[in-house]
């Protein structure tokens, strides 16, 4: 349901109560609560034991969010993203701030979280673009406040849209190392995306590259969530559905063409990445 302006001592606000289908519930990413507030006085909102993840942008002023037992300073385009099964604080300051954000959840959110970490993103981050974050928490508004009868599934669409945004831009790019290490591992990923039907080996790629083979191995999972060997290997049976599907070259031709001459190895790994043989996807597509 949709409120009037809300206003009390503390804030004046603009928000949506969401109840979604029990379908979006099971299946999609669903909205919990929406909108956005302009702080009338400092003040402290704590809480703990949601089943909700909270994403907000802060579109001026300034405050604090309290993690973890970590403090968090907060200024303008600064982005939070966290757990709220976790305890947390928000903190406007004397600077007065005004927010947008979003509550939400769905079956695979502890996952997509969970990665989020895993690939370095912490609770809260600085939007070097904020127009991006601010227009889809418009969109998720309106949409929201519609009467759409697909509304869940747009939600579902707007809300992973902001998922994406925040894993590919929650880096920080302050930390010297981990510019300079996303640059490394830029080149070596460019690389094995042309040369992935070679005979490569881990000792050949770190000499390439002038670096140590168990550092990149480490790197290289922590930036793109998989291994260096299982990277190749999606690459070369990508080619192969290309080939399958758009050319009427034999199992065995395509198989050395992407670097696996040997037919039942291709076979044996096209299943295990697809489900199915290289035969059978030919014929389903």
């Amino acid at each position: 349901m949709q409120s009037p302006i809300f206003q009390n001592e503390y804030v004046t606000s603009n928000r949506i109560i969401y109840t979604p289908s029990e379908f979006a519930k099971s299946s999609l990413l669903y909205l919990q609560e929406t909108g956005e507030l302009k702080a009338q006085r400092p003040h402290t909102k704590s809480r703990s034991g949601l089943d909700s993840y909270l994403f907000f942008i802060v579109l001026s002023g300034a405050g604090e969010l309290r993690y973890n037992d970590k403090p968090y300073p907060l200024k303008k385009n600064s982005c939070i993203f966290i757990d709220c099964r976790q305890a947390y604080a928000h903190v406007t300051s004397d600077d007065l701030w005004k927010l947008k954000w979003v509550h939400f959840n769905g079956h695979s959110m502890t996952d997509i979280y969970n990665k989020y970490l895993s690939r370095g993103g912490e609770p809260t981050f600085e939007a070097e673009q904020p127009e991006p974050y601010d227009s889809l928490l418009d969109e998720i508004l309106n949409i929201a406040s519609s009467d759409d009868y697909i509304r869940d599934m747009k939600l579902n669409e707007k809300l992973a849209s902001l998922l994406t945004l925040i894993m590919s831009k929650s880096w920080h790019p302050g930390k010297a190392q981990t510019a300079k290490k996303r640059g490394e591992l830029s080149n070596i990923k460019s690389w094995l995306d042309t040369h992935y039907s070679e005979k490569i080996s881990l000792d050949e790629l770190a000499k390439r590259f002038y670096i140590d083979k168990y550092y990149l191995s480490k790197i290289f999972k922590e930036q793109y969530g998989i291994t260096i060997n299982a990277y190749i290997s999606r690459k070369k049976i990508t080619a192969a559905k290309q080939l399958l599907r758009f050319s009427d070259k034999s199992i065995e031709q395509i198989g050395f063409e992407i670097g696996i001459s040997d037919t039942n190895y291709f076979t044996r790994l096209f299943k295990k990445i697809e489900g199915i043989t290289p035969g059978e996807y030919r014929k389903r597509w």
